[in-house]
């Protein structure tokens, strides 16, 4: 991965993750950021795919960017597309305590915001 391609998956990592490191660790405490997504194995009451990211967010958030490494930038890369795609599928109405909310804040994203 070339320092071009880094450039670009950061600034679109930054434009896709809207909270602030202290209020995603916060969230990710709460019991609906544990109820929404697909367990990774599908087994019920393991921990979501988008939870696992959130928590790997947390850890890239800390890092700071001359840290990084290429696995880092690939999940940067994920969680770009991620809320990319979900956001086009914002549900009608009021989406403050909507699944579809949740699991974008799992990822980083307040669609509120």
């Amino acid at each position: 991965m070339d320092d071009s391609e880094r450039r670009t998956i950061a600034r679109r990592f930054a434009d896709a993750v809207n909270m602030e490191l202290a209020d995603l660790r916060s969230w990710l405490r709460t019991e609906p950021s544990h109820r929404v997504g697909w367990p990774k194995d599908r087994k019920p009451g393991e921990e979501s795919v988008g939870h696992a990211s959130g928590r790997r967010i947390l850890r890239i958030l800390r890092k700071g960017r001359y840290s990084l490494t290429d696995d880092d930038y690939r999940h940067m890369r994920r969680v770009a597309g991620y809320v990319a795609r979900h956001l086009k599928q914002r549900p009608g109405g009021d989406a403050r305590q909507t699944r579809w909310r949740y699991s974008l804040m799992n990822w980083g994203h307040d669609p509120l915001k």
